[in-house]
C-alpha cells in the first residue's frame, strides 16, 4: 500500500484451502465500506495443503493483502509476528472462519473514541451467541476456568477476536513468553495486569468448518503452556 493504513487485520491460517480465498475476498469487499483504511496480514503457519499457493495470487491481485509463512504450525508465533509487522495504528486479531466486520467496526470505534486500549470479542459474555458444537463451547468454558484458577483471570474470554491500539500494547507483546495456543491468553492477561483500559463486547460465533487442529490433541500442550505461564507471571514476575 502507498499510504499507512489505520487498521491492520492479522489472521493466522493453517490448512485453510477450503475457505481461504472466499473468506479473504469477502472480507476485503466488506471492509471497503469502512470509514478507515486497512491492510490484511495473513500469517500462514505450517500448512500442508494448498494454502500457500492460494495466498500468493491473492496478495498480487489486492494491494491491501500481505502475507508471510512461518514454515511451522504455531498459532501464537504467527499472531505475534503479524502484530509486530502491522503498520496500522490499530490491530484487529481475527480468525479466518469468523472475519466479523461487525466486530471490526464496533471495536475500532471504541479504540478511536471510547478511551479504550484493548477490545475483546467474548464468546462467553452475556449477549453473545456461540453457535459452535457443544464440545467446543464447553472446551472454552473449561479453559477459561483453568485460567481463572491458575492465573486469577477475571475476564470471560482470551481467544478469538481482539482489537487494540498497537503502540500501547507492543510492550505487552514483547513481555509474552509462551506461544502456540496460549499466546493469545498471555497477551490478554498481561494487558489486564498492566492496568490498561479493556472492554469486552459480545460476539456471534458460527463455525464455518471443522477445526483444522484436533481439539483433544491440543490439550497436553495447552496445559503445559498454561502452567509455564503461571510460573512466569506468579513467580518470576512477582
Amino acid at each position: 500500500m502507498t499510504t499507512t493504513p489505520t487498521v491492520s487485520i492479522v489472521i493466522p491460517v493453517f490448512n485453510e484451502e477450503a475457505i481461504l480465498r472466499a473468506a479473504i475476498v469477502d472480507l476485503r469487499e466488506k471492509l471497503k465500506e469502512a470509514p478507515w483504511t486497512f491492510e490484511i496480514i495473513i500469517a500462514e503457519n505450517g500448512s500442508t495443503d494448498a494454502t500457500v499457493a492460494i495466498l500468493a495470487p491473492l496478495a498480487a491481485k489486492y494491494e491491501e493483502i500481505r502475507w508471510f509463512s512461518l514454515g511451522e504450525p504455531n498459532y501464537g508465533l504467527a499472531l505475534r509476528r503479524g502484530i509486530l509487522e502491522a503498520k496500522g495504528t490499530f490491530v484487529v486479531c481475527d480468525e479466518i472462519d469468523l472475519c466479523d466486520t461487525v466486530f471490526h467496526e464496533s471495536s475500532v470505534a471504541l479504540l478511536q473514541h471510547g478511551g479504550v486500549d484493548l477490545v475483546i470479542g467474548s464468546k462467553l459474555l452475556s449477549g453473545s451467541s456461540d453457535e459452535r458444537p457443544w464440545a467446543r463451547n464447553m472446551a472454552s468454558r473449561v479453559y477459561n476456568g483453568l485460567l481463572r484458577t491458575t492465573l486469577g483471570f477475571r475476564g470471560t474470554d482470551t481467544h478469538g477476536l481482539k482489537a487494540f491500539h498497537r503502540e500501547r500494547l507492543l510492550p505487552v507483546v514483547h513481555a509474552c513468553v509462551v506461544d502456540k495456543d496460549v499466546f493469545a491468553s498471555e497477551f490478554v492477561i498481561r494487558a489486564y495486569r498492566k492496568g490498561l483500559s479493556i472492554r469486552e463486547i459480545p460476539v456471534r460465533v458460527v463455525e464455518k468448518r471443522r477445526p483444522s487442529i484436533n481439539l483433544v490433541r491440543r490439550v497436553p500442550n495447552v496445559v503445559k503452556q498454561v502452567l509455564r505461564l503461571a510460573w512466569a507471571i506468579r513467580i518470576h514476575d512477582s
